[in-house]
């Protein structure tokens, strides 16, 4: 039985699911890499679309849900992608929309409640107590969330309701796509007992391996085992929570302080690359990327690293500490480039590159040095108009000018180098 294969336990009543106690919501952006970018591509809607790098060496990053029917998920190379969905069309990753959505979206959350817990740039737990007396019941707060993402952001969400945060992201997964799914309190254990055990959040293949082995196959089968058993097979920690969450026990409160370690991006590219000027370009996408998922997260970084993989998968790291924490696509661009041009590489062949931010801060209880050759409205200011406008118009309507697709020479029909 597949993880997806389950389903709400038979309700006799016809009346709708008490919410009661039901405070803990989980919101899921449905297809949401993939329901962005279409958002300018109007025309494809309907059709199977894969979003991910044009190479066969990239990977998928998303894709809707009819080119899912023929087995396109996400992670997977994009050679076998196009194997299983030939006539499916590709569409390049639009970062900065994404981030602009999430960071929207994410604002919604926190007009609810203050208790948000971003898991993704598409996912978050919301705990709805606090806003019951003003918002009426937690069925009708997941119902607004919804109306409001689809009407301000063009997309769709699932939102699972329930008790707690286990039960309520695997009621988010049952109502997709486009749904909302409440397991009142009552009918949690019913609802958890009918499950296949790697339906159970945290439970990967090794972990679903060793269950089986057990002849351990449904929730129930977990519940009505001795954690004892359960510790000795899988650890004491392990188990014990495997065994608890069985039962519906989950004590694990929405944490909307959740510090990130650090911020990045990195490029695998569709051939290996020997071009000074070329791995500059992806190197300043790759800044620009990260510096936009700084600024969608309101967190700003003073370290900056580099990683470089060559054509041997031979991988090397190299940082720098700023004097300033930052979240400008400027700055981070100029250390990256700095890094990788003091490796003194001789036309070495290169795979990947990558760019991190590290050590991070709040953006708004850190103080931004300004540059003193910086005028008052400066490069902080810029990147956000361009995150609000490719918010609006797709990450292509404002770009860092050596982006921009390399122009021809009037007079010759040379490409002009843009360095």
């Amino acid at each position: 039985m597949s993880k997806r294969q389950y389903a709400l336990p038979h309700r006799d009543s016809a009346e709708p699911p008490d919410d009661t106690g039901c405070t803990i919501l989980h919101v899921d952006m449905d297809a949401f890499y993939a329901s962005a970018s279409l958002i300018s591509r109007p025309d494809l809607h309907g059709r199977p679309v894969i979003i991910g790098g044009g190479g066969n060496r990239s990977v998928v990053l998303s894709a809707t849900y009819e080119a899912r029917r023929f087995g396109v998920t996400a992670a997977i190379p994009m050679a076998r992608a196009r194997r299983l969905c030939p006539q499916a069309v590709v569409l390049e990753p639009d970062y900065r929309r994404y981030a602009a959505i999430s960071e929207a979206i994410m604002a919604t959350f926190l007009s609810i409640t203050d208790l948000v817990e971003p898991l993704s740039l598409d996912e978050a737990f919301l705990d709805v107590a606090g806003a019951l007396r003003r918002l009426s019941s937690p069925t009708a707060i997941a119902t607004q969330l919804r109306d409001t993402i689809a009407d301000e952001q063009g997309i769709t969400a699932s939102v699972g309701v329930a008790s707690t945060k286990f039960v309520a992201k695997l009621a988010s997964g049952l109502a997709k796509p486009d749904g909302l799914v409440v397991v009142p309190a009552t009918e949690v254990i019913a609802f958890l007992h009918q499950l296949p055990v790697g339906a159970m959040w945290g439970v990967g293949e090794r972990t679903e391996e060793a269950l089986v082995r057990l002849g351990l196959k449904t929730v129930a089968d977990i519940a009505h085992t001795p954690v004892q058993t359960l510790n000795k097979v899988l650890g004491e920690a392990t188990g014990s929570h495997l065994h608890a969450l069985a039962w519906g026990r989950d004590a694990r409160r929405v944490a909307p302080l959740r510090s990130e370690k650090s911020i990045g991006s990195n490029e695998t590219f569709a051939f290996d690359a020997d071009d000074p000027a070329y791995i500059h370009r992806e190197l300043l996408k790759l800044s620009d990327r990260t510096a936009a998922r700084a600024r969608s997260a309101g967190m700003l970084g003073r370290t900056v690293t580099i990683t470089v993989r060559f054509a041997d998968f031979t991988t090397i790291t190299r940082s720098r500490t700023l004097r300033d924490h930052t979240d400008v696509s400027r700055d981070i661009y100029a250390v990256t480039r700095e890094l990788y041009d003091r490796l003194g590489l001789q036309r070495a062949r290169v795979r990947l590159v990558g760019v991190r931010l590290e050590g991070l801060v709040d953006a708004d209880r850190a103080t931004v040095q300004g540059r003193l050759d910086e005028p008052a409205h400066g490069w902080r200011d810029a990147d956000r108009a361009i995150d609000r406008a490719s918010a609006r118009f797709g990450a292509g309507a404002v770009r860092p000018g050596s982006l921009l697709p390399e122009p021809r020479s009037a007079t010759t029909g040379r490409r002009r180098d843009l360095f």
